[in-house]
């Protein structure tokens, strides 16, 4: 039997992918639809990256980014007499303007749950199986933001649901057993936790077809309200000149929109996203970069206008969690007269006192053998009193009127019990 290498590539921007219905000039599979495709001539890699060029007219590289490049498969035809050996990726997009080649008639952004419900070429699910968020990669995922992870768990419940709701093979036999082990995965991430109570609040017993328009839902609601955030935040930070630190998506949108006068970065150890941050920004902006350790007094001695971070946690009290540095920054923005302003959903404020400042190996800061305790967190607090405002999409608050919003996340907490 025949045996051909292909190619599979998802392009996904706000938690739909990109699927192209084959045209009749193709050689297999017409009318069918499938995601960017094509014959695996040489290094599977590259070969997806020109096929995203060819079939999309994106740019892999400017465009795209490559988050996943699943373990390879086959796939028997016993009409055409052939085995495809299929490599599947997932890449996010910036944005969603493509323009098709030949190969396509249509394309559409949808939910990925709608391939089980469309004429797809060979397997096509399976290959989005080896590359969607599961559970385990929520859990393990180190690199994103809060806001980022809190999305691809609302992708996990959206496509278990939808293998439920459809009788496909699922290793969960409801959808709360679903949501259940998510808030396991992240225990401290209160965005998380109420993002996946919003999808599961309905009732005592959810659906899963219910679950999975929910989900859907749920994910719209998210991207608004952190681009919301972002937006107010923005408008605060135009033409000023200002003072953050590590890789706050909130912050990074807001610095886009906002358009400021300059911007201070310290490094952002453990990690030094930091230093990456200020690379992207420099393009663009007149950037300073400098160390964790001299970071309080640069900003004052820099004349910041603001002091801007991002959030993990926001505790009812006004209490913060975010990444370590976050409080001596805020305590000497504060100490300098220098406004703290948090850009946050309200989606991260938490009606619970569940603490992980998530330690770190100690090998990073000391791997020799002296009967030395070493503390490597990854987040610190930061007291209220030390912030000004948090800023949401559905504006400005104080401290003080945290709990309020607070009580809104606690009432969906109730399918749990």
């Amino acid at each position: 039997m025949d045996q051909r290498s292909v190619v599979t590539g998802f392009l996904r921007n706000d938690g739909d992918v990109l699927l192209l219905q084959r045209s009749e000039d193709v050689g297999s599979y017409r009318g069918k639809w499938a995601a960017v495709s094509g014959y695996a001539e040489g290094d599977p890699d590259s070969q997806i990256e020109r096929e995203i060029r060819e079939e999309t007219g994106l740019d892999p590289e400017s465009d795209c980014q490559l988050l996943t490049a699943g373990d390879p498969f086959e796939v028997v035809d016993e009409d055409l007499g052939r085995t495809w050996r299929i490599h599947p990726y997932l890449f996010d997009c910036t944005h969603r303007a493509v323009q098709t080649d030949w190969e396509s008639t249509e394309f559409e952004w949808v939910s990925p749950t709608k391939i089980l419900d469309r004429e797809t070429v060979p397997d096509l699910w399976r290959s989005y199986d080896r590359v969607r968020p599961t559970v385990a990669t929520v859990a393990s995922d180190s690199t994103h933001g809060s806001a980022y992870i809190s999305l691809r768990a609302l992708e996990v419940l959206r496509d278990e649901a939808a293998l439920l709701a459809r009788g496909r093979e699922s290793e969960y036999d409801s959808v709360e057993a679903v949501g259940s082990e998510l808030l396991a995965a992240r225990p401290a991430m209160t965005v998380v936790r109420n993002r996946v109570n919003r999808v599961l609040s309905k009732g005592s017993t959810v659906e899963p077809a219910e679950a999975e328009s929910n989900a859907r839902d749920a994910i719209k609601s998210a991207i608004e309200a952190d681009r919301g955030a972002a937006t107010t935040l923005g408008a605060a930070i135009t033409d000023k000149r200002v003072a953050t630190l590590s890789r706050s998506g909130t912050v990074l949108a807001a610095i886009d929109e906002g358009e400021p006068e300059a911007v201070l970065l310290a490094e952002s150890r453990p990690g030094s996203e930091g230093t990456e941050v200020a690379e992207q920004l420099s393009s663009e902006l007149d950037v300073t970069l400098t160390s964790d350790a001299a970071f309080p007094h640069t900003l004052v001695e820099w004349e910041a206008d603001c002091f801007v971070v991002g959030a993990d946690t926001v505790f009812s009290d006004g209490c913060l969690t975010n990444k370590v540095g976050t409080r001596a920054g805020a305590l000497s923005a504060t100490d300098a007269d220098v406004p703290v302003l948090v850009g946050t959903a309200t989606d991260k404020i938490s009606h619970e006192r569940t603490i992980d400042l998530e330690e770190r190996a100690a090998s990073e800061l000391y791997d020799g053998t002296a009967p030395i305790t070493v503390e490597n967190p990854t987040f610190d607090l930061t007291p209220p009193s030390a912030i000004d405002q948090f800023v949401t999409e559905r504006g400005s608050f104080d401290p003080g009127e945290i709990e309020s919003l607070a009580a809104e996340h606690e009432q969906r907490a109730g399918w749990q019990e």
